[in-house]
């Protein structure tokens, strides 16, 4: 079973991904230390529900989801497209610079050929790219705003803070091209408004497919009822106003609400068993840190169970 976890994040079977055993190379720190709130925040399990989250988040802006519909293969490969974005977000959190930099600039030139037309809410045509700093802000923020909410909810007290994580992972954003990314919780949340007030999110077919699709990926059947739990926890993290737009709402027994948040919390603890206290991408950038003199070899691996 820790296997099967494991080739679910990383789309390998058996030992970690040659770009997690890269993150131990390298010449520098990174972006983010062993202490920072970025590595507090992605070490821990609640990140699988942040997944779920940004995904369904992102869903609701008809230009990101026209990127998904007419270039990526999430039906047929759903697990590649989330390797490729935990690869992404690992990498930019646990590597040195000039590979975190080089990795953004990989997935730019990727999304270069990721263009088209969409109708949007007036049903008006309007072509879009994936590096739009429209849609890089909005995948931006569904990003952070969902790792935020989780690790409030799921994870340890966040070091200096969500400010501080909202502040660092704005580093992220600016990688990725994003124009005047957060800075802090109250910024996040403005600018969370900003879309919502513009009219510029929508629920359309494609929006209930994706919705559908998520709710129900094809994982494994001995995966799905931990699965299903996960999903209920993520849609309970979203705020009423865009699980009206998703057509979503918080599991009930009838008029009762269910447990939903103290489920999801027990299923991450039996995930976060089998998966091991050791986190691979989190153990390979301790080890370069190590070799940098930046970290001493007797600070062992961090308590964290990261997905990769």
């Amino acid at each position: 079973m820790r296997n099967r976890l494991r080739s679910t994040f990383t789309g390998q079977l058996e030992g970690s991904p040659e770009w997690v055993l890269k993150l131990e190379d390298g010449d520098d720190a990174g972006y983010f230390a062993p202490d920072s709130a970025t590595w507090a925040v992605h070490g821990q399990t609640a990140t699988i529900v942040a997944g779920v989250r940004a995904l369904l988040m992102q869903a609701m802006h008809p230009g990101a989801m026209a990127g998904v519909h007419d270039h990526s293969r999430y039906k047929e490969d759903p697990l590649g497209r989330l390797a490729g974005t935990i690869r992404w977000i690992f990498t930019v959190t646990y590597a040195d610079t000039a590979t975190a930099v080089a990795t953004s600039n990989w997935v730019l030139k990727l999304h270069e050929r990721v263009t088209g037309t969409y109708p949007d809410a007036q049903g008006l045509s309007h072509d879009y790219a994936a590096n739009d700093p429209e849609l890089l802000s909005w995948v931006h923020l569904a990003f952070t705003d969902s790792f935020l909410a989780t690790a409030k909810l799921w994870s340890e007290p966040i070091p200096g803070g969500p400010d501080a994580y909202v502040r660092e992972w704005a580093k992220a954003g600016e990688l990725m091209g994003v124009p005047n990314p957060p800075r802090s919780e109250a910024e996040l949340a403005e600018q969370l408004q900003a879309f919502l007030d513009s009219g510029t999110l929508v629920r359309n077919d494609r929006v209930d497919e994706a919705v559908k699709f998520i709710g129900n990926p094809p994982l494994a059947r001995a995966m799905m009822p931990a699965y299903h739990v996960l999903f209920a926890g993520a849609v309970s993290s979203i705020p009423e106003e865009y699980r009206r737009m998703l057509g979503l709402e918080v599991a009930r027994l009838g008029p009762v609400r269910l447990p939903v948040v103290g489920a999801t919390r027990l299923v991450l603890k039996l995930v976060g068993a089998m998966l091991g206290h050791e986190a691979p991408s989190e153990s390979s950038a301790r080890r370069r840190l190590i070799r940098l003199g930046l970290l001493s070899a007797d600070q062992t691996v961090a308590a964290g169970r990261g997905a990769a």
